[in-house]
C-alpha cells in the first residue's frame, strides 16, 4: 500500500471513515472497532494509521515471559507506519503499566507510530513527549511483574480482533480496522458521505427545514 494512499486517510476523522467502510457491506456494522473502554490518552497527538504488529502481556504474578529479540523480530516484520496492540491476558482487571518511557521509547524507535492495549501504561508526560499515541483503558503507576508472554498471534482489544498486518486507524473516538481490499477505494466513499451529509445539514439549519419534509425522509444519518 503507498504512503499516499495512508496519507489520504488522515484527512479523515474515524466516523466518517467507518460510514465509507459500511458502503462496502463486508462486515457486519458491529464489527471492526473498539469498544467504549479504549480510548485514546493523548488526542492532541491526532489522528494515526499503521499497520497492526501483536503481543500479548502478563504482570499480575511472576514470569519469564518470552525472549525480547522476539519481540524486536516481529515488529520489524510489519512495514512502517506500525501499531503496537497488546491484549493483557491476565484473569480480571489489568495489573501492572504494560510500557513506560523506557518501552515506549523503545518501539517509537521501531517504527510505531501508536500503542493499542487493553491494559494500561505509565509515564504519560514522557510518552505524549515523544509522540507515540497511546490508546488505552487508563493509567498504572507500577509495572507489577510485566511481561510480553506471545507475540505475532490474534488478539482481541476492546472488542476489536487484530491480525498482524491489519491496517489499523485511531483518532479521539477509538481504533478502527480497515479492510484491504476497500482501502484504495475508502477516500472516494468518504468524500461522497461528507457532501452528503454537509447538504442535509445546510438544509436542517436553513429557513426550508420542516419537520413534514424530515418525515418524509424517514431517517437522518448522523
Amino acid at each position: 500500500m503507498s504512503p499516499e494512499t495512508l496519507q489520504a486517510l488522515l484527512r479523515y476523522d474515524s466516523c466518517t471513515l467507518s460510514n465509507a467502510v459500511e458502503t462496502f457491506d463486508i462486515r457486519p456494522r458491529s464489527s471492526g472497532y473498539t469498544d467504549h473502554t479504549i480510548r485514546s490518552l493523548f488526542p492532541d497527538l491526532g489522528r494515526v494509521v499503521g499497520y497492526a504488529v501483536t503481543c500479548t502481556v502478563r504482570s499480575r504474578e511472576e514470569g519469564s515471559g518470552i525472549d525480547q529479540d522476539a519481540v524486536w523480530r516481529h515488529v520489524l516484520s510489519q512495514p512502517e507506519p506500525r501499531i503496537l496492540v497488546a491484549q493483557d491476558i491476565d484473569e480480571g482487571l489489568p495489573g501492572g503499566a504494560m510500557l513506560g518511557e523506557v518501552m515506549g521509547t523503545t518501539f517509537k524507535r521501531l517504527g510505531c507510530a501508536a500503542l493499542v492495549t487493553d491494559g494500561t501504561v505509565r509515564d504519560l508526560p514522557e510518552v505524549r513527549a515523544m509522540g507515540l499515541q497511546v490508546f488505552a483503558p487508563g493509567t498504572n503507576p507500577s509495572h507489577a511483574y510485566v511481561r510480553i508472554e506471545s507475540v505475532g498471534d490474534e488478539v482481541t482489544v476492546g472488542g476489536l480482533t487484530v491480525r498482524p498486518g491489519d491496517l489499523l486507524y485511531g483518532d479521539l473516538h477509538g481504533v478502527l480496522s480497515i479492510p484491504a481490499e476497500v482501502v484504495d477505494r475508502l477516500a472516494t466513499a468518504a468524500d461522497a458521505i461528507i457532501e452528503r451529509e454537509q447538504k442535509l445539514i445546510g438544509w436542517i439549519r436553513s429557513d426550508d427545514f420542516t419537520v413534514e419534509r424530515l418525515e418524509e425522509m424517514r431517517r437522518v444519518r448522523h
